[in-house]
């Protein structure tokens, strides 16, 4: 079984992460409004990043770092650009900035 780690671009424009089993009904949940919560107001959602795991603990991890990630680290990180995810971390890092996470719920699907 594998899980996924994923990212949607909500409506608003701003990025929710998530796990889930099963990446394509999830997003059609969400995409529904069935998942409730943020993305349910922030209608339509797409799927702009995903990356499987080969466990639930690794993807759950996955989100759970992503979340604290700056929005520019994760375009980059969705762009491919590991150089540029390397740079803003050591940024971050040195210059002790500010990270704004994502919202999310953390919610796990059951399939």
């Amino acid at each position: 079984m594998s899980f996924w780690v994923y990212i949607l671009r909500c409506a608003d424009n701003s990025y929710y992460t998530g796990h889930t089993d099963n990446l394509e009904q999830r997003i059609g949940e969400h995409q529904q409004g069935l998942c409730g919560g943020y993305t349910s107001s922030r209608l339509p959602v797409e799927l702009v990043f995903s990356q499987d795991c080969p466990a639930r603990e690794e993807a759950l991890a996955a989100e759970q770092q992503i979340k604290g990630w700056s929005r520019k680290k994760k375009e980059a990180m969705m762009r491919g650009d590991w150089a540029e995810v390397s740079r803003l971390a050591k940024g971050a890092e040195q210059d002790g900035a500010l990270v704004h996470p994502s919202t999310g719920s953390g919610r796990t699907g059951n399939g």
